[in-house]
């Protein structure tokens, strides 16, 4: 004998089915950004060179280590909701300014602080003209790779993206 449906059955399920999925993106989100974040900085520390020799790293690969204030200002935000939904924000902190040692044993504090270097090497704006990415490739990984492991931990359904 089938069961009849009454008005509103589908309305309170799908209402239930919103509230549980709005708590529940938070922690997908922060999954998917905590991986974002140490992928970019493995992705900014192709070897090391000391200030002013030639890179070891290769145009198209991440960018060598040279202080490591690079790596030490790539950070995210907590998840948030926002007028386009919840967001989160992945990519170098502000306020950073790199110490250097040159190859003569001098120091120096660079005038360009991390969060603007970086973009410069993202974009290819140095005066090699060269990119050496590091955030896109580590949005892409994790994409491809942590957004379904986090959709299936956190939602416990299989990721069905066509």
């Amino acid at each position: 004998m089938a069961a009849e449906l009454r008005p509103g059955v589908f309305t309170a399920l799908f209402a239930r089915m919103a509230v549980e999925a709005q708590a529940k993106v938070p922690a997908a989100l922060a999954v998917i950004g905590t991986a974002v974040e140490r992928q970019a900085k493995i992705n900014a520390s192709t070897g090391s060179h000391p200030y002013g020799t030639p890179t070891p790293a290769r145009p198209g690969t991440g960018p060598a280590r040279i202080s490591g204030t690079l790596v030490r200002s790539i950070t995210h935000t907590e998840p948030a909701m926002d007028f386009a939904g919840w967001s989160m924000k992945v990519g170098t902190g502000t306020g950073l300014y790199p110490r250097y040692r040159t190859m003569y044993g001098r120091t120096f504090t660079s005038k360009t602080p991390a969060n603007k270097y970086g973009y410069y090497l993202e974009k290819g704006m140095l005066r090699n003209g060269a990119a050496y990415p590091f955030m896109g490739p580590a949005v892409t990984f994790a994409t491809r790779h942590v957004a379904a492991l986090a959709y299936e931990k956190v939602f416990g359904a299989p990721w069905n993206v066509s």
